[in-house]
């Protein structure tokens, strides 16, 4: 086992004994109690299962049988969640097979960064994490579960379920996907399109039949975002079945897969082999999560995400954590935006269980930790078919079977992970490095300030970005504006890169996990309505960022740099960003959350 990843995780085990020792305890108290059908009263019994059939009745309250909880994101609008529509039918009847019972306990909202994307909605989506965390709690609340299933696909919906499900740690529960939709049009043409449409190149005519073309059907986007990597995180943590991440919607191999989920759930019942959640996700849990962001060079949006759903475990990360595990993690896949495959094309060539299998055999990932299979982390290393009517999984060939796509630590696309902390007088950030261009990895230019993504895109229509610089964007972190992507900003920039300026972004807001070749120091933190040392830049400040040596600087006198005060946030603007699309009913959360390197938690 790499001694890194030996340092790290005893970093975190130290770091986060009294508090992962008070979340156990609770836990553990909790476990003791009788079944909830058992302990209620007797009106609470009959409320909880009034919808019940009658013989469903029975097997629950009578003969005592496992009754598993469903907390769906479900909904017609949004491509991942579309397939869920049928997946309660079809637990229910597989359940019944196995004497179980099962109720939709509740849902969760699920919005979409894709169809918010540069409007005000946006600011709604990284506080819908912990709105949908708090929902699942709602929905496990009535107390009568012996497990839950999740189902949940893309960018806040799972670490929201995640987050959720463990401060309901006394449950064995098991992470339900429903897959990619099918490959569309490539990528890079895609982003060709809107490079084009950026500059004034095509309308919108052909802008909407390029993006229409790339998002289809059913299932997740096919990129290597937020919500993919999401899929890949829960395949490493052992929390899915086996190899179930990246099958189509449609795939007859989909509903083999859910069918499964179910016998595995109750295989971790009291009854039989108990594993509940919360004592299963442990630090080191955690930290081949980590890794297996980094080897494939995930979203960035996790170095935010996971801090949280750490932290319902009562486990303290930090990005010092990231930055440390990338320095001695391969990476081992170059999917889109890291690459030009997307995520079907990753599965072809072995997707998540090659990357698990090629970690865990170079002494990257902790092998002895549990999942929800009895075979641990290695049932995760191999490839779920179809046999005729039966579900099994073989093993993946040796070597890879496309180089362009997957490879192993003998033969990585880089020694060093895709992520980076940045330091320095401007605060700390992260940049996904592993699709910036080796010649950019260090740009040193004047700082151009704006205080909205909206005045980038009007200086940049106006002609008067043809040059070097830094577009500083600050007042967008999670006080300011609940610290939406900026993903609108990356078309105008790549096509000044493309021109031959040296170009990056230094804000205190996200990129999501679709950062590509722009150099992008995100999440600074404190963020400027913090007190951040990002709102003391002024326009013509020289910026250095520089990702090999990881870090951010302003090139600006000490004297004068220490006697700035940093400029605060206008009343209009937190006028504008606390009104209209909901967003006051998010002013709380605003108030109390912490900072991004703290996860942006808004519970604690």
């Amino acid at each position: 086992m790499r001694q890194i990843l030996n340092e790290v995780t005893e970093r975190i085990r130290e770091r986060s004994t009294p508090t992962r020792k008070a979340y156990l305890q609770r836990i553990e108290q909790i476990i003791k109690r009788p079944r909830g059908s058992d302990r209620m009263g007797c009106a609470n019994v009959a409320h909880a299962f009034a919808a019940l059939p009658d013989n469903d009745k029975f097997r629950v309250v009578a003969e005592k049988a496992p009754h598993i909880g469903i907390i769906t994101a479900y909904n017609d609008m949004l491509s991942a969640h579309q397939p869920y529509e049928t997946y309660p039918a079809i637990i229910r009847d597989e359940a019944r097979k196995h004497g179980a019972t099962v109720q939709v306990a509740g849902g969760v909202p699920a919005m979409c960064d894709g169809i918010t994307q540069g409007e005000p909605g946006m600011e709604l989506s990284l506080f819908s994490r912990d709105t949908i965390a708090m929902s699942t709690a709602v929905g496990l609340s009535h107390d009568v579960f012996d497990a839950a299933l999740l189902l949940g696909v893309c960018d806040k919906i799972v670490p929201g379920l995640l987050i959720g499900a463990l401060h309901f740690g006394h449950l064995p529960c098991v992470f339900v996907p429903a897959g990619p939709m099918s490959t569309g049009i490539d990528n890079t043409t895609k982003s060709k399109v809107r490079e084009k449409f950026a500059q004034g190149l095509c309308d919108r005519e052909e802008l909407l039949a390029s993006e229409s073309a790339a998002y289809h059907g059913a299932g997740t986007c096919t990129f290597y975002g937020t919500a993919n990597s999401n899929q890949m995180l829960l395949e490493a943590m052992g929390l899915h079945v086996p190899g179930s991440a990246f099958v189509h919607p449609h795939a007859g191999l989909r509903e083999a897969l859910t069918r499964e989920s179910v016998r595995t759930v109750l295989s971790n019942i009291q009854s039989q082999r108990f594993m509940p959640i919360g004592r299963m996700v442990d630090e080191r849990v955690i930290v081949n999560a980590i890794v297996a962001l980094l080897a494939t060079g995930g979203s960035t949006n996790h170095c935010i995400h996971w801090v949280a759903v750490a932290r319902a475990a009562g486990i303290i990360i930090d990005w010092s954590d990231f930055s440390k595990l990338s320095q001695d993690t391969p990476l081992l896949a170059r999917v889109y935006p890291n690459g030009s495959a997307d995520v079907n094309e990753f599965q072809a060539a072995g997707g998540p269980g090659f990357i698990i299998r090629e970690l865990m055999e170079g002494g990257y990932m902790h092998e002895d930790v549990p999942s929800v299979v009895y075979g641990g982390l290695r049932d995760f290393c191999k490839k779920p078919e179809m046999q005729g009517e039966d579900l099994i999984w073989v093993d993946l060939p040796a070597d890879s079977p496309d180089e362009s796509i997957v490879r192993t630590p003998r033969k990585p696309f880089s020694s060093s992970g895709g992520l980076r902390l940045l330091t320095g007088n401007l605060g700390r950030s992260v940049i996904k490095s592993s699709s910036v261009p080796e010649d950019r990895l260090i740009i040193e230019a004047p700082a151009i300030v704006f205080n909205a993504q909206e005045e980038l895109l009007a200086a940049f229509e106006k002609g008067e970005l043809e040059k070097d610089f830094v577009a500083v964007v600050r007042f967008q972190g999670p006080r300011a504006n609940g610290m939406p992507e900026l993903h609108k900003l990356t078309p105008p920039l790549a096509v000044l890169q493309g021109k031959g300026f040296k170009v990056a972004l230094v804000t205190d807001g996200r990129m999501s996990g679709a950062s590509g070749k722009i150099p992008a120091a995100i999440h600074v933190s404190p963020e400027a309505s913090a007190g951040g040392t990002i709102a003391k830049i002024r326009d013509g400040d020289i910026i250095r960022l520089n990702a090999i040596v990881g870090t951010l600087n302003a090139l600006v006198d000490e004297d004068e740099w220490q006697a700035r005060v940093p400029v605060q946030m206008t009343e209009a603007q937190r006028n504008n960003n606390g009104h209209g699309i909901g967003r006051e009913l998010f002013g709380g959360m605003r108030r109390n959350v912490h900072s991004a390197e703290e996860g942006a938690v808004t519970w604690l």
